[in-house]
């Protein structure tokens, strides 16, 4: 997407609208600039909601869009020439630091920039990424906050055979071009063989290669998916909510806004609030800070989430131990 926003967090809700000129050329002697990129559509409700928090939190902290801070928005794109383009085109701004949203829009901003302060949410492995030295310091131009740990993605195994003792197999939909997608499969396969489960992937790189492989995977009995992270996830996920629940698999998932959505289980950090507390390192840096100063911080704490109401529709009691464990219960 190559429009500019301006984007407003008001009542908790993203607003994009676009600034008059007469406005920018009266603030600009005094205005600072931030850039964004972020992996997701700017049209997609999870994507505004992480916005809005973001700008919310800089508000907190005495920034205010419109006062002293001018936004500028670019999606992700849905391909690698558009990302690289967007990208680009934010460091051309000559904005004071840019706020990267997903492992994705990390690499292509570093592609083109290594002046540039960088704030990093929702990343995958920064240092196997090469967008840090080490997590303690960071030492160039980009720092941040971590998606988690890939030990993160065992986990999600071990619910789903908690959630179904007789599971025998399991599709994990990840993206195999992606470090990320890589590295929790590699996880969930180390895990896989000590609970007697066999897993095998499914790409997420169309709606026809996800219905395909779910399809094809649901024709024998005692499975399961893992939906890993990845902007793809995101991106497709009332499709693969659709199809877990048309062929009644027992599915998780890694955040929140999935189970919300009709998804069975959500194991993982709470990505908002990582994309809120993003805005403290932004606003570190706006009053003067460093990059290479500020270390990599990991997520402290992880949400559970059951729904219920899917629990029933595809014919599963959920165990009274992880209705006991979990965080929230939709019912």
């Amino acid at each position: 997407m190559n429009r500019r926003y301006v984007i407003t967090a008001l009542g908790g809700a993203a607003a994009c609208v676009s600034w008059p000129l007469t406005a920018r050329a009266q603030q600009a002697g005094w205005m600072r600039r931030i850039g964004m990129l972020s992996g997701l559509s700017l049209d997609d409700p999870e994507s505004k909601t992480r916005i809005a928090a973001f700008l919310g939190e800089l508000q907190r902290l005495g920034w205010s869009e419109g006062r002293n801070i001018r936004l500028d928005v670019r999606s992700g794109g849905a391909n690698a020439v558009e990302r690289r383009k967007n990208a680009a085109e934010l460091v051309a701004l000559a904005p004071d630091v840019i706020l990267a949203i997903g492992s994705i829009s990390v690499e292509h901003l570093l592609e083109v920039t290594s002046a540039v302060p960088i704030v990093f949410a929702i990343v995958a492995d920064p240092v196997g990424g090469g967008f840090v030295g080490s997590l303690a310091q960071p030492g160039g131009n980009a720092t941040g906050f971590m998606m988690f740990e890939y030990s993160l993605s065992g986990k999600w195994l071990e619910l789903l055979k908690e959630i179904v003792p007789g599971l025998r197999r399991v599709a994990v939909l990840r993206e195999s071009a992606l470090l990320a997608g890589i590295g929790q499969f590699a996880v969930i396969q180390a895990v896989a063989p000590s609970l007697g489960v066999d897993v095998r992937p499914i790409g997420l790189r169309d709606p026809a290669e996800i219905e395909r492989g779910i399809a094809a995977f649901a024709q024998a009995p005692d499975g399961g998916l893992i939906v890993a992270a990845g902007p793809s996830s995101v991106a497709h996920r009332e499709l693969i909510i659709k199809f877990a629940a048309q062929y009644k698999l027992p599915a998780v998932y890694i955040e929140r806004f999935f189970a919300a959505a009709g998804g069975l289980v959500s194991y993982g950090p709470d990505f908002v609030d990582q994309t809120r507390q993003a805005a403290t390192y932004v606003a570190r840096v706006l009053k003067g800070e460093k990059p290479s100063d500020l270390p990599v911080q990991a997520p402290t704490k992880y949400q559970l989430v059951v729904n219920l109401r899917t629990a029933k529709t595809i014919g599963i009691d959920l165990p009274p131990s992880l209705l006991a464990r979990a965080d929230e219960v939709i019912e």
